[in-house]
């Protein structure tokens, strides 16, 4: 080639590229969690088939669930005529939407995060900061965060003078909401008894999924008369709630157990030790009731 030749190099224009080639999903409750599933191919199928290019291994997740597009607006998601439906924030996804940072995918019983924008490594080191101390399904504070607040507001306690006291809550029957009605509804009965719950929570109060269908109050500065107050108000609004899962009512009790620190608790585990016991006397003397 002749060395006054013009060299042409095709470049091509950044409006033609999709604005969100940096994309990602991040599973935040459900199998591999805290994976991320970054979005680089225009077209990406998420499913229970394994030539998925996100495969979800799910009874209740349909062999191809849902397509996400790159496109020059951003990340699109349609579902794909899935029998469980695909969701974003809880809201069916009925024809092909945007999605937007920080929007909450649901596939089955898997819950992904959608990030995009600038420094997506750092958002995604945020995201996994947050898991170690939130339930991905509740959007509570999970078991980690607990037994780490509750000993520090032990040795409050103590150092003080003040009072501290716990309630332990559990769904009643959990396991026969999953069995009639389907760990879907089970899903959805947990998150909503959340939300619920979250309204008569202090600022300065931990609530926290403990494990399961076991939710935990730590209450600062409350005594037991204070705590078996807030304990069957929160009683007595579960009982009263509505809860529903595909047009379909479930009946939804729970039992609490409420303990105070007392000079015999050596540790955090003695008081919820003690607040377990009163929720089994709960649960034996008939549910949907307060022991403590």
């Amino acid at each position: 080639m002749a060395q006054d030749e013009t060299v042409v190099t095709a470049i091509s224009k950044i409006s033609d590229r999709p604005l969100n080639m940096d994309a990602a999903l991040v599973v935040i409750y459900g199998m591999d969690l805290g994976r991320k599933y970054d979005l680089k191919q225009d077209e990406i199928i998420i499913g229970r088939s394994s030539k998925a290019e996100i495969c979800v291994d799910e009874d209740s997740v349909s062999r191809n669930h849902a397509q996400l597009t790159n496109t020059k607006r951003g990340v699109l998601i349609q579902d794909l005529g899935s029998t469980n439906g695909t969701f974003v924030n809880d809201l069916v996804v009925e024809q092909v939407q945007e999605l937007c940072n920080g929007d909450l995918v649901k596939i089955g019983r898997t819950i992904f995060k959608f990030i995009a924008g600038g420094n997506i490594e750092a958002a995604y080191h945020d995201e996994i900061y947050k898991l170690t101390t939130m339930d991905g399904l509740t959007q509570i504070h999970n078991r980690r965060y607990f037994d780490e607040q509750i000993d520090r507001e032990l040795s409050r306690s103590r150092r003080y003078e003040r009072v501290l006291s716990l309630v332990m809550m559990d769904i009643d029957h959990f396991k026969q909401i999953n069995d009639q009605y389907g760990h879907l509804a089970g899903d959805h009965v947990l998150k909503q008894l959340a939300s619920v719950v979250s309204t008569r929570i202090r600022r300065e109060d931990v609530f926290a999924r403990y494990g399961g269908e076991e939710f935990g109050v730590i209450l600062p500065e409350i005594d037991l008369k204070g705590a078996r107050l807030f304990a069957e108000k929160v009683r007595h609004l579960v009982s009263k709630q509505l809860f529903t899962f595909d047009k379909t009512s479930i009946p939804v009790t729970v039992s609490l157990g409420v303990a105070t620190l007392e000079a015999e608790h050596r540790a955090a585990a003695d008081l919820v030790s003690a607040a377990d016991e009163k929720l089994y006397e709960a649960k034996t003397a008939g549910r949907n009731r307060v022991c403590g």
